[in-house]
């Protein structure tokens, strides 16, 4: 929780909670249903919560802003996000019921009235949005056809409409798409070592160069 008061002074008492409550609760339901992995649960604010929040480093939803979170799994980084923005509405997207199961207990236990898990595929979305965010769930070819349908028109952010993906590794390969593409280095916002192979994407959906 230090972490992310470190990186993120400004929290409300209620934010505060609601992310101070996320540890003891998936502590329990990874018990339950294993949607963190082992090693990784002990590092859940370095590993989930703030990788998630780098999205909030780029970019401050504007209110009424409409997200859909992509192959969601346990809720990240939709719930980061949705404790971020209260006024902003996040429609998290698995296609594992039992895993939207876990985004919603979540969800319901902190008290979040913006954020809604539903075990569906991207591509039967019907609803349209400003942003699609993710978390290293495909090559990103892949993850265009899936949601390049799902978008609205005008932009009501500092930022174009578009797909927000947290990736690592060499992306130059799948990153040949025909849209404007943006690249940020999180290691330029975050200083722990996790971070320094870590990026975040922004494709503009809504035009072409």
């Amino acid at each position: 929780m230090e972490l992310i008061e470190k990186y993120f002074p400004g929290l409300s008492p209620r934010q505060q909670e609601q992310f101070a409550a996320l540890e003891a609760l998936y502590a329990d339901w990874n018990e339950k249903i294993n949607v963190i992995s082992r090693k990784d649960i002990d590092q859940l604010y370095l590993r989930h919560v703030l990788h998630s929040l780098a999205i909030a480093k780029y970019l401050s939803f504007a209110p009424d802003s409409q997200i859909l979170d992509v192959g969601t799994g346990g809720g990240f980084p939709g719930i980061p996000l949705a404790i971020m923005f209260p006024e902003s509405n996040f429609l998290l997207a698995d296609s594992i019921g039992k895993k939207i199961k876990v985004v919603n207990a979540v969800s319901e236990a902190i008290g979040l009235k913006n954020c809604k898990g539903q075990a569906i595929r991207a591509e039967s979305v019907k609803q349209k949005f400003d942003f699609v965010v993710s978390r290293a769930v495909t090559a990103m070819p892949v993850f265009v056809d899936w949601v390049k349908p799902l978008f609205l028109k005008k932009s009501r952010n500092a930022v174009p409409n578009g797909i927000l993906a947290l990736k690592g590794g060499s992306l130059e390969e799948e990153l040949q798409l025909p849209y404007p593409t943006h690249i940020m280095n999180l290691a330029d916002w975050y200083q722990e070592e996790f971070f320094v192979t870590k990026k975040l994407i922004h494709l503009e959906m809504n035009s072409r160069p």
